[in-house]
């Protein structure tokens, strides 16, 4: 099963209120599983695929130890995608903090804020290169 986007681009929700993208605050107990979303792509653009996302934010926010993850690692993943998860379209960056998620030919990731020329540039897909998608709305309504 592969779960990763290739030449897309998600953009913010239509209902988002976002005028720009945001970081994400922490939560009391630690960082939330958004906070950890954006550390993992902002800090490293275009090195992981929705998939390792979603693993690294599961392993994350769980505070498994190194050396079982060490240990585990592809255990752990395999458990962890017998279960469906949801896509990076409902995650809240795209839904509440206003970033767009660009994921290249090889499927790894980027963030852009939704007030930068990057994230216009990959919205209006001039080239017509890359799928665009909207990020999931938040209620269901109209």
């Amino acid at each position: 099963m592969n779960l990763n986007y290739y030449d897309t681009f998600i953009t913010v929700s239509p209902d988002s209120t976002a005028e720009v993208g945001m970081i994400p605050q922490e939560r009391k107990g630690g960082p939330s599983k958004h906070g950890i979303e954006f550390e993992l792509i902002s800090g490293s653009p275009y090195t992981y695929t929705q998939e390792d996302v979603l693993f690294e934010v599961h392993v994350r926010h769980k505070g498994l130890e190194q050396e079982v993850l060490e240990e585990r690692r592809e255990q752990l993943r395999e458990e962890f995608f017998s279960r469906s998860h949801a896509c990076m379209r409902a995650s809240a960056l795209p839904k509440k903090y206003g970033w767009g998620l660009h994921f290249d030919k090889e499927g790894k990731v980027a963030l852009y804020g939704v007030e930068s020329p990057e994230y216009r540039a990959l919205a209006a897909n001039a080239t017509g290169d890359l799928k665009v998608v909207p990020g999931m709305r938040s209620s269901r309504g109209k």
